[in-house]
Order: structure tokens, then C-alpha cells, then sequence
């Protein structure tokens, strides 16, 4: 039992984690995300109540009392001098033919917000699938800058050791020792910052997606190549275009504005005539011992009503008919409700048009830094390679004591840095391509 937990344990800590699997993960458990899901659920109840307007409205009473005297018994129209219960019962019936279409117009309003409700789901997922990449292409960038920095480490070592035995030998002045010995040192705190930078992003991704285990997690090695995109190949313009039809932003505004043409059309409603139908049944039946006599002994003789069931036959009644609200004046609260829904209704039309303006900036921005971005990478492999170059020559020049070691130093750090810049616009290329990607529709996880 004990070894089987043992490898269920190791499993865990093993896991890495895909960016599909990140992303989905992140779906399920990302707290703004719930909250979003919740805002659906309440458009739903909404809805029923929509629908619950079309219905008749049914309601029963009931009651009991006791009376004490002389009282008129309600059954029979006496007044006697006796102790009297009585119970009524009823059942009313209502029923809206005629509203101003206030109840259409609110359920078709309700239909409208579960609509907006699920755009504003599904743009809260973008936003964290998007959040999600970035964070996972940070991890994989951090962990080939460590790479580069271990790997410079090692060669920094062998180097040092190989000027060591040329300072022991009089090749070399003892001054490249010392400069190498810094060189050394530097790239050891490089690393450290590397590893720290590293277990950083890690962290910050297990934070979005809510793990608590987060000293284990990581993520799976995967050399992701930073290709051209045939999205690069469309004109901002038909970027724009696709995007108006798939981003959620846009969506939501056009059916915000839709929610608000349906307010003004229920605050008109409040203007027109209310026609209502109505029915109530009601029966009642009384207790009461009357005393009609006395007997030989002296005691009185009493005399009970009809039993409950044939009084509640007998007494009961009908009523029904319709009824026609007509409104005149009420202090314009009808009026000041369609003008407050009128300026809702030119807020949500501007709303959109500065979504449609914010969407087209944004699309252009996405698209101009992605070609930047992919510009940048592009003469990052140039400097890389020609950093290699001439690292090399230094190195050769080096080793035959025809250069210092502070020259060589400097060589070897341009060559580090070289290599750092082009994993950095590696990836700053594959997450801008990929967002350019998104406001065409493409999902974050294709990468």
C-alpha cells in the first residue's frame, strides 16, 4: 500500500503539464471564470420569470374566527345569543390578456441577457486562455535562457582552468586569471537569476490556475518553433472584418444594444392600457349549537347546523369579469421611464461604436507588433550568428595569447546576450502571432 502511494506520489511530481491541458485546467477552475458562469445562471432564473408573466395567477385563502354573544348567525340571518365558529375559504384566479406586450417584450428580453451573459463567458475564456499561453511561453523561455546561462557556466569553468595552467605555464599575465575568475562569478549569478526568473513564472502560472501545489508543478519540455502565419499574409482590414464577427467584444456591445431597444419597448408598454381577466370562488359554513328547548331533566336541548361539507355546497358563490386599467396621470413615472430608456438605448449605441473603433485599434496594434516582433526576431538570428562568429575568432585569438581576457570576456558576453535576445523575440513573436491569431478566431491552443 505504502509503495503503491510512494509511485502515485512520484506520478504527480513527474506530471508536466501541456498548454492544452494548462488552459483547460484553467477553464474549470479560474475563479472569474465561476463568477461569470453565475451571472448565466441568474440571466436563467430571469428567464423563468419571463415566462412565469404568461401565467395565471392563483391564489387560495382561508380563515376561522370565533364568536361570543349575541351575534347574527351568517347562516341562517338570526341574531342569537350563542358562541359561534366560522370558516370561509376561497380560491382567486387572474389572468393578464393585455399589457402593453410588457410580458413578450421581457421575455425576449431575458433571452437577449442569457445571450450577452454567454458572450461575456466566453470573453473572460479568451482572456485567461490568453493569459494562460503567455505565462506558459514565459516558462519555456526562461527555462532555454537557464539553459544558455548553465551551458556558458561550463565553458566559463573549462576556461578558467585552461588560463589557470597558462598563468602556471608564464603564457599568460596573471591579471586574465583574475579577469576570468570575475567572469566566472558573473555567470554564476547569472544562473541564479535565471533559476529565480524561472521559478517565477512557474509560479505565477500555477497561481493562475489555482494549484496549491505549486513547488511540483512544471510544465513539458517542448521546442516550439516561432513560424510564419499565414494570418500575417490577410490585410489588417480583413483581420478587422473576421474579428467584428468572432470577438466577443463586439457581440456583447450589439446585443446590449438590442437589450435596450427591448427596455424602451417595455417602458412604452407602461403607457398602453392593462386589460386583466379575474374569477374567485368562495364558500363559507358556521358551528353553532342553538338551544331550542329543554328537557325533562331540566338541561337544554340544542340544535346543530347543516355538517360542513353541504354548508361549504350551499354557501358557496362565483364571481368573474374583466378588468381595464387605463393610465391618465401618475406623476410621470410611465413617461420618465421610456426617456431613461431612450438615453440607456444611445449609451449602448455608443458603447458599441467605441468597441467597434477599440476593436479596430487593437487589431491593428496586435498586427503591427507581431510584424515588428517578427522583424525583431528576424535580426536577432543575424546578430546571433554573426555574436558566434566572432566569439569564435576571439576564442582562437584567446587561446593563443594574441588577445586579453578582458576583450575575450566582453566577446563571450555579447554572445550571451545574443543568445538571450533571440529566445526573448522567439517567443515575444510566437505570443503576438498568437494574438493576432485569436481576433481571427483561431483558438489560443494551436500552437
Amino acid at each position: 500500500m505504502i509503495l503503491i502511494f510512494a509511485q502515485s506520489s512520484l506520478q504527480a511530481q513527474e506530471k508536466k503539464w501541456t498548454l492544452d491541458e494548462c488552459v483547460r485546467y484553467a477553464l474549470q477552475n479560474n475563479i472569474s471564470i465561476k463568477q461569470t458562469a453565475l451571472d448565466t445562471d441568474l440571466a436563467m432564473i430571469n428567464k423563468r420569470g419571463a415566462f412565469g408573466s404568461f401565467l395565471p395567477r392563483i391564489g387560495a385563502n382561508a380563515s376561522h374566527s370565533w364568536n361570543v354573544g349575541l351575534n347574527q348567525n351568517i347562516t341562517t340571518g338570526l341574531l342569537e345569543n350563542q358562541t359561534t365558529q366560522f370558516t370561509a375559504a376561497g380560491v382567486n384566479i387572474g389572468l393578464n390578456l393585455y399589457k402593453g406586450l410588457q410580458n413578450q417584450n421581457e421575455l425576449r428580453r431575458s433571452n437577449l441577457s442569457i445571450l450577452a451573459a454567454q458572450y461575456q463567458l466566453s470573453k473572460i475564456q479568451d482572456d485567461v486562455s490568453l493569459n494562460v499561453a503567455n505565462a506558459f511561453l514565459q516558462i519555456l523561455f526562461n527555462k532555454e535562457n537557464l539553459k544558455v546561462q548553465k551551458e556558458q557556466l561550463s565553458l566559463n569553468g573549462l576556461q578558467l582552468e585552461r588560463t589557470n595552467a597558462l598563468v602556471e605555464a608564464g603564457s599568460v599575465a596573471r591579471a586574465d586569471l583574475l579577469d576570468m575568475e570575475a567572469t566566472v562569478a558573473g555567470t554564476e549569478q547569472n544562473v541564479v537569476a535565471a533559476e529565480n526568473a524561472l521559478l517565477i513564472s512557474r509560479l505565477s502560472l500555477a497561481q493562475l490556475l489555482q494549484l496549491d501545489d505549486f513547488k511540483n508543478f512544471d510544465i513539458a519540455d517542448r521546442d516550439y518553433e516561432a513560424t510564419e502565419s499565414e494570418i500575417m499574409l490577410q490585410t489588417p482590414e480583413a483581420i478587422i472584418t473576421k474579428a467584428k464577427e468572432v470577438r466577443m467584444e463586439v457581440k456583447i456591445a450589439k446585443t446590449n444594444q438590442e437589450i435596450a431597444q427591448k427596455d424602451v419597448q417595455i417602458a412604452k408598454g407602461g403607457l398602453q392600457p392593462a386589460l386583466q381577466a379575474f374569477y374567485a370562488l368562495n364558500t363559507r359554513a358556521a358551528y353553532a349549537d342553538r338551544i331550542v328547548g329543554i328537557d325533562n331533566n331540566g338541561a337544554p336541548i340544542y340544535e346543530s347546523p347543516l355538517g360542513l361539507l353541504d354548508q361549504f355546497d350551499q354557501n358557496k358563490g362565483h364571481s368573474f369579469g374583466l378588468q381595464l386599467d387605463i393610465p391618465i396621470l401618475n406623476g410621470f413615472t410611465a413617461r420618465n421611464n421610456v426617456a431613461r430608456a431612450k438615453v440607456g438605448l444611445e449609451r449602448s449605441k455608443i458603447a458599441l461604436s467605441q468597441e467597434e473603433l477599440n476593436l479596430e485599434r487593437n487589431v491593428y496594434t496586435a498586427y503591427t507588433d507581431a510584424d515588428g516582433a517578427r522583424n525583431a526576431f528576424e535580426a536577432a538570428k543575424i546578430a546571433l550568428a554573426a555574436r558566434a562568429g566572432a566569439f569564435e575568432f576571439a576564442k582562437e585569438k584567446y587561446e593563443v595569447g594574441l588577445m586579453n581576457a578582458l576583450d575575450y570576456n566582453q566577446a563571450q558576453t555579447l554572445y550571451v546576450n545574443s543568445q538571450s535576445d533571440l529566445l526573448r523575440t522567439k517567443y515575444d513573436y510566437i505570443f503576438k502571432i498568437k494574438l493576432v491569431e485569436l481576433y481571427f478566431g483561431i483558438p489560443i491552443t494551436k500552437i
